[in-house]
């Protein structure tokens, strides 16, 4: 009976970071898709900006890139004002989804 109910509470909480997971990165993708890809695009920069493609890159930089932005201290007119209004739930989404991306 224990190991039965162990097994069963293994197998809840293996579903459960799955959809977390899948959660996260539904909400990246939707948040990309509203604010980052009109210059970033998803896994191709826009054909007439010089904007870096963000798809594949490393989640902590584009995370810390983001919350420097956010906060100022790295300076960019455009990204200050786009990053301003992200929160820290909407920074870790869009760079756990961008990063899920192969390049």
């Amino acid at each position: 009976m224990k190991r039965l109910l162990l097994s069963g509470l293994l197998t809840l909480c293996f579903a459960t970071a799955d959809n977390v997971s899948a959660a996260v990165i539904y909400a990246g993708q939707a948040r990309a898709a509203a604010v980052c890809s009109q210059c970033h695009g998803i896994k191709n920069p826009s054909a007439e900006a010089p904007f870096p493609p963000l798809a594949g890159r490393d989640e902590a930089y584009l995370q810390t890139a983001l919350k420097q932005y956010r906060d100022k201290t790295r300076k960019s007119d455009i990204m200050n004002a786009i990053a301003g209004s992200l929160s820290d739930a909407d920074i870790a989404n869009v760079a756990a989804y961008y990063a899920k991306l192969k390049p």
